[in-house]
């Protein structure tokens, strides 16, 4: 009957129970050592069970699917080495079971248990395979080659093919009449006679069991932990998600899903891709931020220093990398493991401003003007509604009845000379629409996004404060903004329950569906479509601009190669807008204009005031004025309506 004999030509097999047991011994202590950090940095943490965090990181993990995104080599790469792993570790467990609890790899199962392994092996085989050729022949720019990069690889081939070879030597011994179901094992044995077999069978036999039980004991200690870490982040992450709402952005004390996180990265470099301050050639670098968190903490907190023996990055983070990051959440969006870590660039940043060091001048003088003014533009708030003058608005302060709408017009939209045309244009709909709208005019306060997201978490709080306490006295139900950036602060910082608050894109989108918007004036023109950071990714709000857009007669819409979730940021996000700007390749804004160039695009479009900004002097620096215009949507709209 077709079976496997257990430790066949083996002698002395008290040996390798030894080995066993120093192996799973290590890779228990790893683990041990793991969670004792877990707990002694993240002690606080609540972890609450969510079926759907469970359901995400089943789908994550065994489909791969987060790996598909951007790369699919790469998603098939791993799923070649994830499931060619999880299929020969899930048969040396049967194995076992078979030869300590019962026997049942006998006949049948046993055939098929035998072709499922040869398979396996061939498909971890190829996985292993085509890695080493991306990192090393193929070069590709986002993955590194430390030395643990190709000992991880190699051992792994090692253990594989020595499970080949050691397959092939017992058959070319035993010759059983099922050899052929173990069919790649099979061929090989025809190199080797019965005599050579049994002789060589014992020493391969040994040596294939010294590194794979090498294998498991070093799983703590190298970047294989991910094979534990991953899934444990990944459910962490959404687990956290599903239980507030939304992520907490750097607030506060490191969490276990931080903690887990920064142990299960990979490096394997998808946030350096999609990082738009790495690809301009700043210094700065996500996965490089995320390991020397990592070590820090490690060097802090571990008693035994750091578990990781072949590479452990460097702790030293220069606390100036810390104002490249954008926060534009790009790193999330292609993290296998949604780490996010634009959060703990903040959580730094609110560190840097409590101390008091380290901060750009600059962003000082901003916050400064916050302080004083309540806007970082130093203007008197008495200059907050000149762009309304002779529009005839309603301002909520001084009006005895309620509007319907509070439209938020935010720092910028109020102050910059260009950016106030959004203003003009969005209200000039709404009062065609016959919308029931008011503004706070002079009185109305910064929402306190730039404080936010540069970490001065006191000053945001007051901003919060004032914001939410004017709301509240004159009423307001729902606040339609200008800015992704305030529409993001209203909708995901403040307090939840009091008020509505939306983006003027999808009123807009409300308005023409429900046909109070009249859109009859066709623009014959190609146009392409700038996503906002904090509309797009953050909100996910990529339907509605474009549904506007297309509602336009005339139009013909082309998309930029980055757009959606993917889209390129414009470089005014996470208080860049208020930095000096570093010495780089070329600027983020830059490369985003000459994206929509390439299209044959002959209008941009934006939705946010700070991206309008920022494109509108690109286009400049690159030239572009007469092949180019930049504009908001709500004035291509009002230019459709024939205004």
């Amino acid at each position: 009957m077709p079976h496997r004999p257990a430790f066949l030509h083996i002698g002395q097999t008290w040996i390798f129970y030894v080995l066993a047991a120093v192996a799973v011994g290590l890779f228990i202590g790893g683990l041990v050592i793991y969670v004792m950090l877990w707990r002694r940095v993240g002690k606080d943490s609540e972890v609450n069970f969510s079926w759907m965090a469970a359901k995400e990181t089943l789908l994550d993990t065994i489909l791969g699917r987060r790996l598909f995104r951007a790369d699919v080599a790469a998603g098939i790469m791993h799923i070649f080495i994830f499931w060619g792993f999880s299929v020969l570790f899930l048969g040396t467990v049967l194995l076992s079971v078979h030869h300590y609890v019962a026997e049942f790899l006998r006949g049948s199962n046993y055939l098929v248990f035998s072709f499922a392994m040869e398979l396996a092996g061939l498909i971890l085989t190829a996985g292993l395979l085509w890695a080493g050729v991306r990192r090393y022949i193929q070069r590709i720019p986002r993955l590194e080659t430390k030395g643990e990069d190709a000992l991880v690889l190699v051992w792994l081939l090692v253990v594989v093919i020595s499970g080949f070879l050691l397959e092939a030597l017992r058959l070319a011994s035993e010759q059983p009449p099922w050899r052929d179901w173990s069919f790649a094992g099979n061929m090989l044995s025809n190199v080797f006679s019965a005599s050579t077999a049994s002789t060589l069978y014992p020493y391969v036999w040994w040596g294939h069991a010294v590194v794979s039980l090498g294998l498991i004991a070093v799983i703590p200690f190298t970047k294989l932990f991910h094979m534990l870490g991953a899934p444990a982040s990944v459910y962490l992450q959404k687990a956290a998600v599903a239980s507030s709402g939304v992520n907490d952005e750097g607030e506060g004390r490191l969490e276990l899903k931080d903690l887990v996180f920064f142990d299960a990265c990979m490096r394997c470099g998808r946030c350096v891709d999609a990082c738009p301050s790495a690809g301009a050639g700043e210094p700065f670098a996500p996965r490089d931020f995320v390991q020397a968190m990592r070590r820090a903490l490690w060097e802090e907190h571990s008693p035994v220093g750091d578990v990781r023996f072949l590479y452990r990055g460097t702790a030293e983070m220069p606390e100036e990398k810390l104002w490249y990051c954008t926060t534009c959440r790009a790193c999330l969006e292609v993290c296998p493991i949604y780490g996010a870590t634009f959060e703990q660039v903040i959580r730094k940043r609110v560190e840097a401003i409590e101390e008091g060091t380290r901060v750009p001048q600059l962003l000082i003088q901003t916050l400064e003007r916050l302080y004083k003014y309540n806007n970082p533009w130093e203007a008197s708030k008495k200059k907050r509604a000149a762009w309304a003058k002779d529009l005839d608005l309603i301002e909520i302060t001084k009006s005895p009845e309620r509007t319907d709408i509070c439209y938020f017009v935010g720092c910028t939209t109020s102050f910059d000379t260009r950016a106030q045309d959004i203003a003009r244009s969005f209200t000039r709909i709404l009062q065609i629409s016959n919308i029931n709208f008011g503004i706070f005019g002079k009185k109305e306060p910064c929402c306190g996004d730039i404080a936010r997201r540069v970490g001065e978490l006191g000053l945001f709080q007051e901003q919060m404060e004032d914001c939410a306490e004017l709301f509240e006295k004159y009423e307001i139900s729902e606040v339609v903004t200008s800015s992704p950036h305030c529409f993001h602060t209203f909708r995901n910082d403040y307090p939840q329950g009091h008020f509505r608050a939306r983006h003027y894109s999808m009123l807009l989108d409300e308005l023409i569906s429900a046909g109070k918007v009249r859109l009859e004036k066709a623009i014959n023109a190609t146009v392409t479509y700038h996503d906002p950071c904090y509309l797009g990714r953050y909100n996910r709000i990529f339907e509605e601009p474009r549904r506007v857009i297309s509602a336009i007669p005339g139009i013909s819409f082309k998309e930029m190669a980055h757009h959606g979730p993917d889209s390129l940021c414009c470089g005014g996000g996470g208080g860049r807008m208020w930095q000096e700007e570093p010495d780089a390749e070329v600027k983020m804004s830059e490369i985003r204009i000459r994206e929509a160039y390439e299209t044959g695009a002959q209008i941009l479009i934006t939705a946010c005031p700070l991206c309008l900004i920022m494109l509108e002097d690109a286009r400049k620096v690159q030239g572009l004025e007469d092949e180019l215009k930049v504009m908001d949507l709500n004035e291509l709209v009002l230019m459709a309506i024939g205004e």
